[in-house]
């Protein structure tokens, strides 16, 4: 992995969201809402997730087609970058308390020093987003990395920075309950297809829910995304699942979103559709992205993310 500052690929623009670039690619971020019932049953916002756009000469690029094309050397920092903005990108929202998932994987780390320096450069980026590293989620996938001790050392590290921990894609293989039982995550997010397809069957459904409930008893979260019918809705919460995500609920937007005004701190969705999202690439007026041209680079925050 390089040795070199993040910060110094980022750019701002004039409605103050920060994205990125890599070659002649333009990054952004998108967040999608992740939801929780309170007291009342309502749905609020605990958390977002943050997703990456990109684009060639302003035409939507999809992310698989874009990280083929990251040089093998490049993937690390362009892992870390996404992270970056995502995360600054979630502080500009002014929602005290709400979570950033951000995802890793492990495999792109390959020895304790990248680790260290990347734990490194999420304070930094928690610390400019003037978020608390509590609010911070560290979504760990492993499978491109066939070594155990180096993921659980990243964990050690985040979790020892103060981060909180999501094992990601949950039942989409074979040693999942061994993962969980080794990294002692914060958070269960289960694989989006697995949960889809298990709840057309009462067998289904009744393993999740005795997944769910154990996950319970052990103080872990559980997060079911790729929800997108009402009645796939209805049957997470019957099985007591903590956090739901899904385009029946609201769909991903490009930074700055529209969240704070279509859902205000402090009030609810009553789980009826939202409106839809703005079309990918537009900002929520419908008015198109600024060419990178008309983007400033950002500052450098911090010290630089080199040691």
């Amino acid at each position: 992995m390089r040795s070199t500052s993040i910060f110094s690929n980022l750019v701002r623009a004039d409605d103050g969201t920060f994205c990125t670039s890599y070659r002649k690619a333009f990054l952004q971020s998108a967040l999608q809402p992740i939801f929780r019932r309170n007291e009342s049953g309502a749905f609020v916002i605990d958390s977002v997730e943050g997703l990456v756009r990109a684009s060639h000469d302003g035409a939507p690029c999809p992310p698989a087609q874009f990280f083929a094309s990251v040089a093998k050397d490049d993937i690390g920092l362009i892992d870390s970058m996404l992270r970056t903005i995502h995360i600054l990108n979630t502080g500009r929202l002014g929602r005290p308390g709400v979570r950033v998932f951000v995802n890793f994987t492990p495999g792109l780390y390959r020895t304790e020093q990248d680790v260290k320096q990347e734990a490194d450069r999420i304070r930094i980026a928690t610390h400019e987003a003037g978020m608390s590293p509590g609010q911070i989620v560290c979504e760990i996938s492993e499978k491109s990395n066939s070594s155990q001790d180096l993921p659980v050392f990243l964990v050690d590290q985040l979790r020892d920075s103060g981060f909180r921990i999501a094992v990601d894609d949950y039942g989409a293989g074979d040693s999942d309950i061994e993962r969980v039982k080794r990294l002692k995550p914060d958070y269960v997010k289960f694989e989006a297809g697995w949960v889809r397809e298990s709840m057309t069957s009462s067998a289904g459904a009744g393993l999740m829910r005795m997944l769910v409930e154990r996950f319970q008893e052990t103080g872990i979260e559980t997060v079911f995304p790729g929800l997108e019918e009402l009645w796939q809705l209805d049957l997470t919460m019957e099985i007591g699942v903590a956090l739901m995500q899904g385009y029946v609920l609201a769909r991903p937007e490009l930074a700055p979103t529209t969240f704070n005004e279509r859902f205000p701190e402090g009030t609810s969705v009553a789980g009826k559709r939202p409106e839809p999202a703005p079309p990918a690439f537009r900002t929520p007026a419908g008015e198109p992205r600024p060419a990178l041209g008309g983007l400033r680079p950002a500052k450098t925050f911090g010290r630089r993310a080199t040691q």
